[in-house]
């Protein structure tokens, strides 16, 4: 039998759908305007530099960007174009592939970084109080702890 939401949690899902979406097309928007790359293309640089030797096998750099094995695939070889993303066999299991942040791919990050961070403080937490702020991190812990187990 289908639980159909009440009218409260028919109103917090479309609230929530549109408010996801209207801070990514701002994060996408200001990253394109002002670093000239996707949203996409940014977070797969910050999975890489926050990685030990700034490498990342490409199926557990899908997994963390939330990305297909195929739309990463395309991205990375974007960023390979432009320069900023190595790829190169695994030396150990030679059917894995590990992406690496080059220098150029890092400055690119350091450049786009600051532009970045002011825009997700204007689309999300600056409209929120404190105790939002931490409530938001409250609930968006446990939607995410349902997905991972």
């Amino acid at each position: 039998m289908t639980r159909w939401l009440d009218d409260d949690e028919q109103r917090t899902w479309r609230n929530f759908l549109a408010a996801t979406q209207l801070v990514q097309e701002a994060l996408d928007r200001q990253l394109q305007r002002e670093a000239g790359m996707p949203h996409t293309y940014y977070m797969i640089l910050v999975g890489l530099s926050e990685s030990p030797g700034r490498s990342m096998r490409m199926n557990e750099l899908a997994r963390r960007t939330q990305c297909s094995q195929s739309r990463l695939s395309h991205a990375v070889a974007r960023l390979e174009e432009r320069g900023w993303v190595s790829r190169s066999r695994h030396t150990a299991d030679r059917r894995g592939n590990i992406a690496t942040l080059t220098d150029a791919g890092f400055h690119a990050l350091a450049e786009a970084a600051p532009g970045h961070v002011d825009e997700v403080r204007r689309s999300l937490f600056d409209p929120l109080t404190p105790d939002q702020v931490r409530q938001l991190d409250e609930i968006c812990t446990a939607v995410r702890k349902t997905h991972e187990s």
